[in-house]
C-alpha cells in the first residue's frame, strides 16, 4: 500500500489514532506507526480547503474527514452503506458511525484494505459491473444528494479566490455547470466521486469493493462514469480501458448511458463537471504540468462539444 512523508500526523493525532485502532485491533501499542495513505501519488482530497486524510495503523485505517464535513449526512452516509444487499458492494466501516477527532473533526474507522497499486492492471470491468450494480439498487434509508455537486461549487470558489487569472474561464464554465447540473437527468444512488482509488479489498477475499463514502447519496450515475470519460477524452486513459469499462456496465445493465449508441449525451454535462475538478486538483497539486495541460486541452474541448 503506497504511502509517504507529507501529511504524517502530529504526535498528538497520532497517539489519538493508536487508541481509537487499539480498540479494534489489539496490536496496536503507543510505538504502532501511524502513515498517511497517498492515493496515486496525491494525498486524499486535495482541493479541499481542508483535505480530508486517511491514516493507516496496523490492520486499521482511520478517516480524518475534511472540517465542514456534515455529521448528520455522514451518519446517513454511513447508515446507507450497511443495508441489505448494499453491504455486498461496499468495504463496511468498523463503527457505523462518525467519532469526534481532534480540532472539532470528524473521523470514521475501516479496515486496512489492499487497494489497487500502479503496477496493478487495472480492474475496469469488475469496476464497470460494480457501479452498473450500484446504480440498480432501490433507494432505501434516506441517503443525501450526491457529493459531487459540494465539490464542483469548492472548486469554483478556489479557482475564484486563489486559482491563476489567466484560467478564469475555468471558474466561469464551472460555474454554469453547476447551474446546468442542479437538476439531475435521472436519480439512482451512486458513488458520487469514482475513480480507481476508489477500490478495496481485504485480505481473504480478492473480489473488489467500494471505497469512501463521502460523496455517496443519490443523483444522476453519470458522475460516476465521467472521471474516466474525461480522462479518456484528455487522452490520460487508454481507449483499450474506456471500451472495457463502458462495455463491462452496460452488459451489467447500468442505467447511466443507452444500452447502446453513443453515451456522451448522457455523459456530456458530468463529465466537463469531472475534468474541472479534475484540472484545479492538478494545478494545486503543483505536480505533472504534462497531466494539468491535457486536462485543462480536455475541458476546453469537451465545452465546445
Amino acid at each position: 500500500m503506497p504511502t509517504s512523508e507529507p501529511n504524517r500526523p502530529s504526535e498528538a493525532l497520532a497517539s489519538w489514532i493508536r487508541e481509537v485502532s487499539n480498540a479494534q485491533d489489539p496490536r496496536v501499542t503507543s510505538t504502532t506507526p501511524v502513515v498517511p495513505l497517498i492515493t496515486r501519488g496525491l494525498p486524499t482530497r486535495p482541493v479541499a480547503p481542508e483535505p480530508a486524510q486517511v491514516y493507516i495503523c496496523a490492520g486499521v485505517i482511520v478517516k480524518v474527514h475534511g472540517r465542514f464535513t456534515d455529521r448528520e449526512r455522514l451518519i446517513r452516509r454511513l447508515h446507507c452503506i450497511g443495508g441489505p444487499d448494499i453491504d455486498r458492494l461496499w468495504i463496511q466501516p468498523l463503527i457505523y458511525r462518525p467519532i469526534d477527532a481532534p480540532n472539532g473533526r470528524l473521523a470514521t474507522v475501516w479496515p486496512r484494505v489492499t487497494v489497487l497499486a500502479s503496477i496493478d492492471r487495472p480492474p475496469w470491468q469488475d469496476a464497470g459491473r460494480l457501479l452498473a450494480k450500484l446504480h440498480a439498487m432501490p433507494i432505501a434509508d434516506d441517503p443525501p444528494r450526491l457529493g459531487g455537486h459540494n465539490r464542483l461549487a469548492r472548486t469554483v470558489r478556489w479557482l475564484t479566490s486563489e486559482g491563476p487569472t489567466e484560467l478564469a474561464w475555468l471558474a466561469e464554465l464551472g460555474e454554469a455547470l453547476a447551474e446546468r447540473l442542479a437538476t439531475p437527468a435521472m436519480t439512482t444512488l451512486a458513488h458520487g466521486d469514482f475513480h480507481l482509488g476508489q477500490l478495496g479489498h481485504t485480505p481473504l477475499r480478492s473480489s473488489w469493493k467500494l471505497l469512501d463514502v463521502d460523496d455517496f447519496g443519490v443523483g444522476d450515475p453519470a458522475w460516476d462514469l465521467s472521471r474516466a470519460a474525461g480522462f479518456n477524452a484528455a487522452g490520460l486513459l487508454p481507449d483499450q480501458d474506456w471500451d472495457e469499462f463502458i462495455a463491462a456496465y452496460r452488459e451489467a445493465g447500468g442505467p447511466a448511458i443507452p444500452a447502446d449508441g453513443d453515451p456522451w449525451p448522457s455523459l456530456l454535462l458530468p463529465t466537463q463537471a469531472s475534468m474541472v475538478i479534475a484540472a484545479a486538483q492538478q494545478l494545486r497539486s503543483g505536480q505533472d504540468s504534462t497531466a494539468t495541460f491535457a486536462l485543462l486541452e480536455a475541458c476546453q474541448r469537451l465545452s465546445q462539444r
